[in-house]
């Protein structure tokens, strides 16, 4: 049966021409072990099971019995739950005091963990009461649970949750051995970055209660993890990475319906695999993109077996999130009995769930990991059994890219798993609620987070905390734990209902992206459109609507950099990497239809400004002419800078996991502070997460897979398989595919150190391809000139503003004057650097100016106000002032000026109650608080 469907795939045209490769996994032989001195009943219940353990389970038994911290990273259905729960039962079994803590990242995989530990406890005689504690605990049998359970199985919601409530667990924590990380690859990212400062707030309240419980990790296989597990846990951890288990030969095809050109979707080439699959009886499970797609192939599937086998049709079904539990487990039954022949699901069926051993899989679509991928190839051929795995490739650059180099699949893995521990919104939140845990000591800071006192010092000035005899104690009213989402650094929320119940909560910069009105929201596999989206309440409501188009947003994107942290020189190539402040204007969107515009609309939302870490580098002058030498088409350089930033971050989660949502770009033909061509590549969250500070690591790879990637793609000019992006803010103009290959060849050649002239040796690389005569050099001339714009002249301006070049910004902002006088950032910094260097006559006359374009800028009001105070109109600047307060009462500067305008002119209570108010804003602001003190002394 299944060499039929090889053959098929192999010899018929329709399938053939399509399959990019074919790679056969061997089966593998067992290495068997034994663990000596195990108690009798736990003997008794392995030989009653008839389990021999692998020599790997042995080995990470034995290191844990050591007093070992363990990750344990074989494959899918290695037997990694055997291996740590075997030692964990021998030492519950000993001590009957002894408590374990099982986390899992997921409610689901817990309930199926805690049937196999109820068998265990069965089995082996055993009396450890092992129990789920979440939030579908009910609530009666929670405290029973807190007073007897010795295996605890949550999640990490929870746990943040009930760690403030650590004396009513004092038992469970006194008693604490051991706590079972599974599924770790999951904690990465912003999510992994909370968990992280969760685990070291469990681990201070286990050792307040004297405990140092052992901590066993179950992962995945990743490219970084000993840093991994240090990050997450803050312990050195022993691996266990060799897979002992058995395994049967499997076929793992590449197929890609863009090999030659067709007329088939990815959707409908899955469906006719899925076909070929179980009409050869191969018990099948397909994993799609979506719910919707679940459904949808499943469909199609059985309308078209109903025409020549009705007698299949029944044995096809869909299977996702949002059945009933009863409808899961008939499908998990039908499964395992072979009753259903095939499944189309979502990753929902990708682990914990145990279907027995099946034939085949489908991957419909790259899953963005490495990690899913092998985790739903897994599903076929358990134990010794020979199985058939299909991935099926979409257009976009990961999916074309994993087609045509298989050998990033089949070898050792590439995918860095990342934890920040420097954000400081995140760490400042757990600070706060391990303070309201317990006191919080200078010993125990220095142990349990790595931070540094300037932290410390912003908990302080929160006015939150205050010092005692026992170290630092919270004095707020409400619970941190409450404020603080695991899956999300900011606290500025939006939240989208769908018929008056919440759906989702988001970011502004994704509610700014993806939610705004008129966009199409997909949620769950389904399709939304917001109809009010509402920034002061910050709620989106959305209607459900079936459409076939989608939204895509633009902006105008500035990158500013305030601060380099480090620099690497690979060869002739420097990568800086800092913190850097993103600006994102979000001025329109586009209804998109197969990449067709049907209809664009306006958009008025402020500017998104978020400050974040990222990476950047410049293209040395000697590239830029040979470049411009060779493609001489106008927007060549800018288009080559623009495909390489598009390609690069494209090709950046392959080897550091995220999803390329998590990340952002810009690329310039000159930026004001390099004074050179720049690409940025920044991590999409306030603070950074650190994903730009592990790709400068492995940024000589990053170069490789793009240019590899780019170079590969059959098109001329550019697709969405190589260098056009699905969230670039500039419509995906301009782009040139040739000029960033060129331009990324260039980089490979800096980084091996090759020394060589570009004009000369690159362009003869190059020539064959370029039709027009080569032009002479012009540093950045195309560059230049696009700069020279209104807009971008006022870009620059601000930005040599911030860096306190003065006399550079104003010479711009002159000049984008000069081109629109209706520009009222250019005439508002305009008159703050007049009244800076003193010139308040010029500074009145521009902010005048700027208030009659916009007379309800409150910055402009505010500096026009001091230069009314530094003239002596005091009268005009009090006036002024009560209109700044109106209109943002939360400035401590705005009551600040209106106090100094009402003391000059001598209305003393009125100035008093304005420093006031600006001492409440900010107790900080030195000004008031000497003017107050002045006032009241007299």
């Amino acid at each position: 049966m299944l060499q039929q469907v090889l053959d098929a795939l192999e010899g018929n045209r329709t399938f053939r021409r399509k399959v990019e490769h074919i790679e056969t996994l061997n089966a593998r032989q067992a290495e068997y072990g034994e663990v000596k001195g195990l108690p009798l009943s736990i003997q008794k219940y392995l030989q009653d099971s008839r389990i021999q353990l692998y020599q790997h389970q042995v080995d990470a038994t034995q290191l844990i019995r050591e007093g070992e911290n363990v990750l344990i990273t074989t494959p899918t259905a290695s037997g990694k739950t055997l291996a740590f729960n075997l030692p964990i039962m021998e030492t519950l079994s000993q001590d009957e005091e002894a408590t374990a803590l099982y986390i899992y990242p997921a409610k689901a995989l817990a309930n199926d963990q805690l049937s196999v530990l109820k068998h265990l406890e069965s089995s082996c005689g055993l009396d450890f009461k092992p129990n789920i504690y979440d939030g579908d605990t009910p609530k009666n049998i929670r405290p029973w649970i807190k007073e007897n359970s010795r295996l605890i199985l949550t999640n990490p919601y929870m746990l943040h949750l009930i760690l403030g409530w650590h004396y009513q667990w004092s038992r469970f924590y006194r008693n604490l051995k051991y706590v079972v990380i599974d599924e770790a690859h999951h904690y990465r990212g912003v999510f992994g970055s909370n968990v992280a400062f969760l685990i070291r707030r469990l681990r201070r309240i286990c050792n307040h209660y004297g405990s140092y419980p052992q901590f066993i990790l179950s992962s995945a296989t990743l490219a970084n993890p000993e840093e991994f597990s240090r990050n997450l846990v803050g312990k050195t951890f022993q691996e266990v990475n060799h897979d002992t288990s058995p395994s049967g030969k499997k076929h793992f095809i590449l197929y890609n319906p863009f090999a030659k050109w067709g007329d088939l979707s990815t959707h409908q080439e899955t469906k006719n695999l899925f076909q070929l699959m179980v009409l050869n009886d191969l018990q099948t499970l397909c994993f799609t993109v979506s719910r919707k797609m679940a459904e949808i192939i499943a469909m199609w599937t059985k309308r078209e077996l109903n025409e020549t086998r009705p007698d299949m049709v029944n044995r096809i079904t869909a299977y996702r999130s949002g059945y009933l539990a009863e409808e899961r487990r008939k499908i998990e039954k039908g499964l395992k009995t072979g009753s259903l022949v095939g499944v189309t699901c979502t990753n929902a069926l990708e682990l914990g769930v145990d279907l027995g051993s099946l034939d085949g899989v489908i991957i419909s679509g790259y899953p963005g990991t490495m990690i899913s991928t092998w985790q739903q190839a897994g599903r076929a051929g358990r134990a010794e059994n020979e199985s058939l795995v299909v991935m099926v490739a979409f257009e976009n650059a990961l999916d074309q890219y994993l087609m045509k180099h298989p050998e990033f699949l089949f070898h050792k893995s590439h995918e860095n798993a990342v934890i920040d521990l420097q954000n400081r919104r995140i760490v400042n939140g757990h600070l706060l609620c391990s303070i309201k845990e317990l006191p919080l000591t200078v010993d125990d800071f220095e142990r349990y987070f790595e931070a540094d006192y300037d932290t410390l010092e912003e908990i302080r000035q929160m006015g939150l905390v205050q010092e005692t005899g026992q170290g630092l104690t919270y004095v707020g009213r409400k619970d941190p734990a409450m404020e603080i989402s695991l899956d999300q650094i900011s606290s500025d929320h939006f939240r989208v209902f769908h018929n008056k119940h919440l759906m989702e909560t988001m970011d502004r910069q994704h509610a700014y992206s993806e939610a705004h009105e008129g966009a199409v929201l997909i949620n769950q596999g389904e399709t939304y459109i917001v109809d009010q989206f509402n920034l002061k309440k910050r709620t989106i409501n959305v209607k459900k609507m079936d459409v076939d188009y989608h939204t895509q947003a633009l902006r105008n994107v500035e990158v500013t950099i305030e601060k380099e942290l480090n620099n690497r020189k690979i060869g002739n190539f420097s990568v800086s990497f800092g913190e850097v402040k993103v600006t994102q204007d979000f001025y329109k969107y586009k209804e998109m239809l197969y990449g067709k515009t049907l209809a664009t609309h306006e958009l008025d939302l402020p500017p998104l400004k978020y400050h974040t870490r990222g990476l950047w580098f410049t293209v040395p002058g000697i590239v830029a002419d040979a470049l411009e030498n060779i493609f001489t088409k106008k927007d060549a350089y800018a288009g080559s800078l623009h495909g390489a930033e598009h390609a690069l971050i494209s090709m950046f989660p392959l080897l550091v996991l995220c999803d390329r949502f998590d990340i952002g770009g810009l690329s310039t033909n000159y930026h004001p502070q390099t004074g050179k061509a720049t690409i940025f590549i920044y991590d999409a969250y306030e603070g950074g997460i650190g994903l730009a500070e592990k790709a400068v690591e492995v940024m000589d790879k990053l170069v490789e897979v793009t240019r590899d990637m780019v170079k590969s793609c059959q098109c001329r000019k550019g697709c969405p398989t190589c260098i056009y992006s699905p969230k670039c803010g500039n419509d995906n103009k301009p782009l040139h595919k040739r000029g960033t290959i060129f331009l990324l060849e260039s980089i490979m050649k800096m980084m091996e150190d090759e020394n060589m002239d570009f004009a000369t040796h690159l362009a003869i690389d190059h020539l064959e391809i370029s039709s027009p005569p080569l032009k002479t050099s012009m540093v950045g001339a195309e560059g230049y000139h696009e700069f020279e714009n209104p807009q971008n002249l006022t870009q620059k301006g601000e930005s040599f503003y911030l860096n306190g070049n003065y006399q550079e910004a104003l010479s711009c902002f002159q000049k984008a004057l000069q081109m629109d006088e209706n520009l009222l950032s250019a005439w508002k910094y305009q008159g703050m650097i007049e009244q800076l260097q003193d010139h308040q006559p010029e500074a009145l006359k521009s902010l005048k100016r700027a208030l009659q374009i916009d007379p309800d800028n409150p910055e402009t009001i505010y500096y026009l106000a001091v230069s009314l105070y530094k003239t002596g109109n005091h009268k005009e600047c009090r006036d002024l002032a009560e209109k700044l307060t109106r209109l943002r009462g939360d400035w401590d500067d705005a009551w600040c000026v209106l106090g100094m305008a009402r003391q000059a002119l001598g209305e003393g209570e009125n100035a008093i109650h304005a420093y006031h108010k600006a001492l409440e804003i900010n107790p900080l602001n030195e000004e008031a608080g000497d003017n107050l003190k002045e006032l009241l002394e007299d």
